[in-house]
């Protein structure tokens, strides 16, 4: 239940991204020390009465500021917004940054005729014009389809590695494999080895003080996970190990953690682990969860749905 958790909190609450394999301008702009990658389609998520009550629940108040100072800017996120993509990463002295790729059929003419009527200046960095918006964000026209924005320091960077400044995730060599095995799901997302080290010990629960947690940590090297809302909600993770060794250890271990959790569990814990299956192939260990509309609501609104996503 906590890997559904940890999922669901980081994709969702950190907001909602693309989701589907990242076009070229989006591409080029994320830097290559990264973190986490997460995307979803807003049309896909449209297409299912449960994605959508998932994302009111718990879309957090971030992504609700940009959806409103995209409207400011004449964007409307349910019409205009195919995807959007966030992406976190590592900038030297200025720390992890996060910043966002908005996709979709936009008027790019209009949207920067109604900025200039409404008095939005922009400032140069180098031949680009970087847009002030509501909320405390700026933002940039990538193409005319395609729309950066976060602060002003993250959106710097990413200029700066579209520019061939900073190095691209292209040049990392094992986000960039994760994200091949993945990107064309409708949600999915790439988690680097420090943040799949956090998450694991999280999932593992009290597992993770038995083990010799801080040796089989560092043996962890990167994870990777879709979620999709087509018949019922399917969650697949796959964690990235050093070998099939610790890849059997790490299954074993959630295994046991499960068999013990169900024992004393409520019904909606139940739910959780009844369906949720782990095996280790090779030096990958496998997590899915599948669960139909019907469960996955009634999961959503019980007190442990609530507890794990705040």
């Amino acid at each position: 239940m906590k890997l559904l958790k940890i999922s669901l909190a980081s994709l969702l609450l950190m907001g909602m991204a693309y989701a589907m394999p990242l076009n070229s301008s989006a591409r080029a702009c994320v830097p290559a020390d990264l973190l986490q990658l997460i995307s979803v389609d807003y049309r896909a998520l449209k297409d299912s009465p449960t994605a959508m009550q998932l994302k009111q629940q718990l879309l957090p108040d971030n992504i609700k500021q940009f959806e409103t100072a995209l409207k400011a800017i004449g964007l409307d996120p349910e019409t205009d917004v195919d995807t959007l993509t966030f992406a976190s990463f590592r900038a030297g002295k200025q720390g992890v940054k996060t910043i966002g790729v908005a996709a979709g059929p936009f008027d790019k003419k209009a949207v920067l005729k109604k900025m200039k009527l409404q008095k939005y200046v922009p400032k140069k960095y180098g031949t680009v014009d970087i847009y002030p918006m509501d909320g405390g964000f700026v933002m940039t026209f990538l193409d005319d389809s395609t729309l950066l924005f976060g602060d002003s320091t993250s959106v710097r960077v990413a200029i700066d590695t579209s520019n061939g400044q900073v190095l691209s995730v292209d040049t990392n060599g094992d986000m960039a494999d994760m994200m091949s095995s993945v990107d064309s799901s409708p949600v999915w997302s790439i988690l680097d080895q420090q943040g799949t080290q956090n998450a694991m010990h999280s999932a593992m629960g009290d597992a993770s003080k038995v083990a010799d947690f801080d040796t089989l940590k560092k043996r962890l090297l990167g994870s990777r996970y879709t979620l999709s809302f087509s018949n019922g909600v399917n969650f697949d993770m796959t964690v990235v190990t050093s070998d099939s060794t610790t890849a059997g250890t790490v299954s074993s271990l959630l295994k046991g953690y499960m068999l013990y959790k169900k024992m004393s569990a409520t019904p909606a814990e139940k739910i959780a682990v009844e369906n949720t299956t782990v095996d280790s192939d090779g030096a990958n260990v496998a997590v899915h969860f599948k669960a139909n509309d019907q469960q996955f609501q009634s999961l959503m609104h019980s007190d442990l749905f609530a507890a794990m996503t705040h």
